[in-house]
């Protein structure tokens, strides 16, 4: 019995240990599961999606998304004009086999069209609403507002941190990386890839842009790993970070999809020209019988000198 029980404790031990050998930590996303080593990269299985991810590479937003969802269950440079904000937050997405949106996206009998980054695009309808592409996001703008402070940040400092962080922490290529300007108190990352420069191998501006805003906000995607942002060995404390997306085909919104707060808005400024059009004619109006009346006096007065 004895020997029966030893043998049995070193087959337990040599699996614990080769179990141990095999298994690994996925740096680059937190959101996995089932993580195995494998011809020396550590390759998992997506939260919420069960798709496997290379740990070597950032994962794709839309799995991303997945994942998040499982666990849950806003002196400024003008912007383009077909950029737009994501105001639907976060929802649970379908995704192609390779990690990307499919173009139509439903909640229930709810659907709507999204870009390669997931933002709708179009209207809400229902069902039987049809997406025929997938289109593409070609430009990210992420625009961040720092805390007061009584001097403006070092602009070749701030640029350098910013781009050196982008192409080594989310390895992105840099010529996908258009610009970096500084406005005291605004910071304005461009983001800039179409379809004819990005190569199978590139990653993509969107997940870049999905990975970059966690870390900004305080929730990062990377296994123990935060983002410590530091220029000229001082810390820059972020107060809002909003991302503009810019897609190769205009957006199809109509007025109805407009925010109760934009409408008020525009109600608000439809509300003051039209009073100040009012005020306009009331005081031609008033300057108009004041001219006339004092007309009248003075044809009275030479009656009255010539009899």
């Amino acid at each position: 019995m004895k020997p029966f029980c030893g043998a049995a404790l070193l087959l337990l031990l040599f699996c614990a240990a080769t179990c141990a050998q095999d298994s690994c930590i996925c740096e680059k996303n937190k959101r996995v599961t089932n993580c195995k080593l494998n011809g020396g990269v550590c390759w998992c299985d997506g939260v919420g999606s069960g798709a496997t991810v290379n740990c070597d590479k950032l994962t794709s937003k839309c799995l991303l998304m997945k994942a998040e969802m499982m666990g849950s269950k806003s002196g400024r440079r003008e912007k383009p004009k077909d950029a737009f904000e994501d105001t639907d937050g976060l929802y649970d997405p379908e995704c192609e086999n390779a990690g990307i949106f499919k173009a139509k996206q439903c909640n229930g009998t709810t659907c709507w069209c999204v870009n390669t980054a997931g933002v709708r695009r179009t209207d809400k309808h229902d069902a039987d609403l049809k997406c025929n592409q997938l289109v593409r996001t070609w430009w990210i703008i992420i625009e961040m507002k720092h805390a007061d402070r009584n001097t403006p940040l070092n602009t070749e400092s701030l640029k350098k941190f910013f781009k050196e962080t982008i192409s080594n922490r989310y390895m992105l290529d840099g010529r996908f990386i258009s610009g970096v300007l500084y406005e005291k108190p605004y910071i304005t990352i461009d983001l800039k890839q179409n379809s004819s420069e990005k190569s199978l191998g590139d990653v993509d501006i969107a997940d870049v842009a999905y990975y970059f805003e966690k870390d900004v906000k305080g929730d990062p995607v990377f296994h123990n790993n935060i983002l410590n942002i530091t220029i000229d060995n001082e810390m820059l404390k972020l107060e809002k970070t909003v991302v503009y997306y810019v897609d190769e085909i205009a957006p199809e919104f109509s007025m109805k999809s407009l925010t109760p707060g934009l409408i008020a808005v525009i109600v608000v400024i439809v509300i003051a020209v039209v009073a100040a059009i009012v005020v306009l004619v009331l005081t031609r109006r008033r300057k108009g019988k004041y001219v006339k009346a004092e007309v009248k006096e003075m044809n009275e007065m030479h009656r009255g000198l010539n009899a």
